[in-house]
């Protein structure tokens, strides 16, 4: 029986380049401290309100802590993300 490789039984180790290009946005990821955070409805609530900001790229909200990270393609807009943690309900009280 032959390989089945190749039609005439030899095996080929053909290689194919593939060129891909990846952009990598500069972010930047700040923290935050947050009053008045106490359970998961806290949580989704500043994650959904800061989430809808421009920029913003990812949010992960720390109950315990009392601190959100925020990260953002370039510098972030603390005043954009304070009035969106207001909006929830929530107080942010300055960078930690």
């Amino acid at each position: 029986m032959g390989s089945c490789c190749t039609p005439d039984n030899s095996c080929s180790t053909n290689t194919v380049e593939i060129s891909t290009t990846t952009a990598v946005a500069d972010t930047t990821a700040t923290v935050y401290a947050v009053s008045g955070m106490t359970c998961g409805h806290c949580k989704t609530a500043i994650t959904n309100s800061v989430s809808a900001l421009d920029g913003v790229i990812t949010v992960d909200v720390d109950i315990a802590a009392g601190k959100v990270t925020v990260t953002t393609g370039g510098e972030p807009d603390d005043a954009a993300i304070a009035a969106a943690v207001d909006d929830a309900g929530y107080e942010l009280t300055g960078r930690a």
